[in-house]
Formats: C-alpha cells, structure tokens, sequence
C-alpha cells in the first residue's frame, strides 16, 4: 500500500512566496552592497554596485522611463533616494516576474509529466 498523496499547495501561493522571497534577497544584497561602498568604497564594492543596479537600468530603459528619470536627476527634480526608491521597485517587479515565469514553467512541465501515459515493464 502507497501512503496518500498530500495534497499541493495552491501554485499562486507558493509562486508568490518563492518570488517574494527571492525578491527580497536581491533587495537585501543591494542593501548592504550599498552599505559596504559607502562605508568602505572600493573598486570592487562599486563595480558590484554598478553590477546590481544593471537590471533594473535595463529594464527601465526598455520600458522607456529611463531617460526621463535620468533628466529629472540630473535637473534636481529627483533626489538620489528617490532613484534609489524606483530603481529598488523596478528590481523587487522584475525579479518577482521572473521568478513567477519560471515557477509557471516548471509548473507546466510537471503538470504534463504528470498526466503522461505511464507505461509499465
């Protein structure tokens, strides 16, 4: 006799606790690179610095809002916080899509493994 299959959490519930959570390790890594290249500036600190506010630059720019935020910066309508403000929540929305891309794919791929033919020996 098999033991009874336990049943599956929701998938939204464990798609957004997965991207939540790797969201929030990308938010804290940022954070404390942040720290340590104010505290202690280095080349390294600010080459990962420059590293982790890619993405964020990148996907802003695709979504054309880059250069706008770039002026309003520039012209002293944007203050540093604030730049750090967006480009924090561009991170927080981009890693979350992924991560919730990535868990519906891996969702799918099981859901038709599952109801695969089983064949027998």
């Amino acid at each position: 006799m098999s033991a009874p299959a336990q049943p599956r959490p929701p998938l939204w519930t464990v798609l957004g606790a997965n991207a939540f959570i790797l969201s929030v390790l990308y938010l804290l890594v940022g954070i404390g690179v942040e720290l340590a290249r104010r505290l202690h500036p280095s080349r390294f600190l600010q080459r990962l610095s420059l590293s982790l506010d890619s993405l964020p630059a990148r996907a802003l720019d695709f979504a054309g809002v880059l250069g706008p935020l770039r002026d309003a910066y520039l012209e002293g309508r944007m203050s540093e916080l604030g730049v750090r403000l967006v480009f924090g929540a561009t991170t927080l929305a981009v890693i979350f899509l992924l991560a919730l891309a990535v868990g519906l794919l891996g969702w799918s791929v099981r859901g038709a493994l599952e109801r695969r033919p089983q064949h027998r020996h």
